[in-house]
């Protein structure tokens, strides 16, 4: 099986099989700094049809000008309020979406940047990084206010496979072709696999699970089971299988051609 996965990632696993893809957005943006925010923005909007979703990101990115870090750090919380009044996304309205920004203009004026935030809270010798995951959380949602983020940010304490969270996490941690990295102080051994309906269908087509909900111990079985294969990366895999259910010249139902 881990010849056929290799094999699967040497010939998907490169940036012309991004597009539709939010992580598309992040490449845009050198600084780590501002490929953070643009991160946790677009993974928090990675939901619904992936049209709607680029829509949106752009939208929000539009707003914030060539450094979304300095426009946090910068622009007056109630401005903030004020240009995205009027945003929607499926469930996702206005004060959800500066509820979110506000709090990570919080974030960045108390720690500098979402990493240090994130640092904090992590350590070496957890074994992935859903305790970290489980502060950064706690550290945003504190800082709310009278308004909250709702749904956009999802915390592991919940028993949610907090999926957006950990492909935030995969894009910000891991450094290849697709995946651009800058989070260089956390392994991608830490990793949980960003579990939505299409990893979780392969995951139990390839007998990586037989459980019924994509839920957190969900995400963290089928990350174990990657975790034999390839340990210092469990989610190594995550952008090749994927792209079966994401790319419309890419039949979901071959996937099983391709690993055998």
């Amino acid at each position: 099986m881990l010849n056929h996965l290799n094999h699967l990632y040497d010939q998907y696993n490169r940036r012309e099989y991004v597009h539709p893809d939010p992580l598309e957005f992040l490449y845009s943006y050198p600084r780590r700094e501002d490929r953070e925010i643009v991160g946790l923005i677009a993974s928090s909007l990675a939901y619904g049809r992936v049209c709607q979703i680029l829509k949106s990101v752009s939208l929000v990115l539009e707003q914030m000008g060539d450094s979304p870090y300095l426009y946090l750090k910068d622009t007056p919380a109630i401005e903030i309020c004020r240009r995205h009044r009027h945003f929607v996304h499926r469930f996702a309205t206005g004060v959800h979406l500066s509820a979110l920004l506000v709090c990570l203009k919080k974030i960045i004026k108390e720690y500098g940047s979402l990493y240090h935030c994130f640092l904090e809270g992590f350590s070496p010798s957890d074994e992935t990084v859903v305790p970290a995951m489980t502060l950064f959380v706690e550290r945003i949602n504190h800082r709310t206010g009278d308004r909250n983020p709702g749904h956009l940010i999802a915390s592991p304490s919940k028993k949610s496979a907090c999926k957006r969270l950990n492909l935030f996490l995969r894009w910000m941690v891991r450094r290849d072709a697709v995946d651009p990295g800058g989070w260089d102080d956390i392994s991608p051994s830490k990793l949980v696999v960003p579990l939505d309906i299409h990893m979780f269908r392969i995951s139990r087509t390839l007998g990586l699970t037989s459980r019924n909900q994509a839920n957190l111990l969900t995400a963290m079985e089928i990350t174990e089971k990657f975790r034999i294969w390839t340990p210092d990366d469990p989610v190594r895999f995550d952008f090749a299988l994927t792209r079966f259910g994401i790319r419309d010249d890419l039949n979901a139902a071959d996937i099983m051609g391709c690993l055998n």
